[in-house]
């Protein structure tokens, strides 16, 4: 075994290692994970997408492990048929009373801890996912960097239902319960105040 004991020498090796390492790629871009990323981080950027699948991961994790699951499994593949089909239409912006109904809708579902049935839940997770996921495919454009962009939206999608209901599911203790039951209300208010907003030109 060679050992190098002047400092000299040592900083020769070490200049000779950084000079002959490879490309640092700190942002993806240029890895192949870029479209990938950029879809996850639409969806995290956007409120109008994020809120109504957070607050349908909080109503089945409220409902319990069956109705996760199947939200878990519904949600993300109705959004990336949805965003799919979405890709051959021109852009479109679902603007802020349309963001608002699914913020009332599914805040005040969670706020009432609504008995729903699983047929309805499976019903309402593969309309959210439809519709915010034609949305999201609009304008992208027909494209193996959008197609990969969707599937970034549709893993982001997975992972948040699947943290957030199987955090609540677990929940027994009465008092966070209610305090999932107020997270809801403040979405419900939340969507108030945009129908508000929305409608202040009438």
């Amino acid at each position: 075994m060679i050992t190098v004991r002047s400092p000299q020498a040592r900083s020769l090796v070490a200049l000779v290692i950084a000079l002959t390492c490879g490309p640092a790629e700190a942002h993806l871009n240029a890895t192949g994970m870029g479209p990938i990323y950029d879809g996850l981080m639409h969806f995290l950027l956007s409120p109008e997408d994020l809120v109504p699948a957070l607050a349908l991961a909080l109503l089945a994790g409220l409902r319990g492990a069956p109705y996760g699951r199947r939200a878990l499994f519904t949600l993300p593949i109705a959004w990336l048929l949805g965003s799919l089909f979405g890709m051959t239409a021109a852009a479109v912006s679902i603007g802020a009373l349309f963001a608002s109904i699914w913020f009332l809708l599914l805040g005040g579902l969670v706020a009432a801890d609504a008995k729903l049935s699983i047929k309805v839940m499976t019903a309402l997770s593969a309309l959210l996912g439809l519709v915010h996921g034609y949305l999201n495919g609009t304008g992208m454009g027909e494209s193996v960097s959008a197609v990969i962009a969707v599937l970034g939206i549709a893993a982001g999608v997975s992972v948040l239902v699947a943290l957030v209901a199987a955090f609540v599911v677990k929940l027994r203790a009465h008092w966070a319960r209610i305090a999932v039951r107020v997270g809801g209300s403040w979405i419900a208010a939340s969507g108030l105040l945009m129908l508000g907003w929305s409608m202040r030109g009438f």
